[in-house]
């Protein structure tokens, strides 16, 4: 297991060498450069107090990955019964509208026979006033 967390370890290490350049105006800038190559010394106590923090690191990522996929699957859960009740009171409310309509029909169609019905009233009583 040693050499399983030094291995990362020394992938995540790096030394740092310093270098003198010249600028445009002659100033002397000192350079930080990576050394993918060179390996410090560390101690036993060192690499175990180093691996047990890579090993929170990959926990607390484990742990944000499933926070995610659970919060995922919560969205998709609840986007569905979003959806699914929205629809579900689009057609009641066309069902009400429906009624509303059939309502309206059936009350124009009575009083369309009561509009018959009084001009055949008014007809026969303006006959019976006209007739001497």
């Amino acid at each position: 297991m040693e050499s399983e967390t030094s291995e990362p370890l020394r992938k995540r290490t790096k030394i740092v060498e310093e270098e003198e350049t010249m600028t445009e105006d002659g100033a002397i800038v000192e350079v930080a450069e990576e050394d993918p190559e060179a390996n410090p010394p560390v101690s036993e106590q060192m690499e175990v107090y180093i691996s047990q923090i890579l090993e929170k690191i990959d926990n607390f990522t484990q742990q944000v990955s499933e926070l995610l996929e659970s919060g995922k699957s919560f969205f998709r859960d609840l986007s569905t019964e979003f959806e699914e009740r929205v629809i579900a009171i689009h057609k009641e409310q066309m069902e009400k509208w429906q009624e509303e309509i059939k309502e309206l029909r059936f009350i124009d169609a009575s009083n369309e026979d009561i509009n018959a019905v009084l001009h055949n009233a008014q007809l026969l009583l303006h006959n019976v006033n006209n007739d001497p």
